[in-house]
């Protein structure tokens, strides 16, 4: 026996990444326990984030307004670029320092989940390469098998546009195969500390 409108909600719960069906009913009938109030400020905390947070024009991360904190920001590093493939990734950055700039790719090169380098904002990181005049790009993608797919084609193209731009990537402290978004923060500082040089 199922009822259509908790059928409904696991449905919409499942289109969340990483979100089974059991992981998914679980939530559901979690959420059905919610107070009225509760569900009200929940359903409200949805519609603010679809209504006011958009991507930036330039750097693709998200905003809450009319202003990018990153891009507005004039105390962030103007030579040196860091290439990510999620906001959730700047965020992983931004509790080791809030120095750096940051440009998104929106994802990586996928074969298995039918992404491709046209289905990536390439185009918009060569511009703002072009725009601002970074010296360095530092490619901080994930270090599984679609994170450095993504990198050594981007490594190609970045040498090919810009000859004199120092390109770099994080060390290999990151462990293989994962994510960025789970990585404790002294690792990741020193995996930007220990960066190397791809194209001297």
């Amino acid at each position: 026996m199922s009822l259509q409108a908790i059928d409904n909600l696991i449905l919409q719960l499942k289109k969340l990444p990483g979100v089974g069906y059991k992981s998914a009913e679980r939530m559901a009938y979690q959420i059905i326990k919610f107070s009225k109030s509760d569900i009200t400020s929940f359903i409200d905390a949805l519609k603010d984030c679809r209504d006011n947070i958009t991507s930036c024009q330039k750097c693709l991360c998200y905003k809450e307004g009319d202003k990018c904190l990153f891009c507005e920001d004039k105390t962030r590093d103007k030579d040196t670029l860091i290439v990510l493939s999620s906001f959730q990734d700047v965020l992983s950055f931004e509790r080791v320092s809030s120095h750096f700039s940051y440009q998104l790719l929106n994802g990586v090169i996928s074969p298995s989940k039918g992404i491709s380098i046209k289905d990536l904002a390439i185009d918009k990181l060569m511009d703002r390469i072009k725009e601002d005049n970074f010296k360095e790009v530092i490619l901080g993608l994930n270090p599984d098998l679609d994170g450095e797919t993504t990198s050594l084609y981007l490594e190609k193209v970045l040498h090919e546009e810009f000859p004199n731009l120092k390109i770099s990537r994080l060390a290999y402290g990151l462990p293989m195969g994962g994510n960025l978004s789970y990585v404790d923060d002294l690792t990741l500082q020193k995996a930007i500390e220990g960066r190397k040089i791809v194209n001297e």
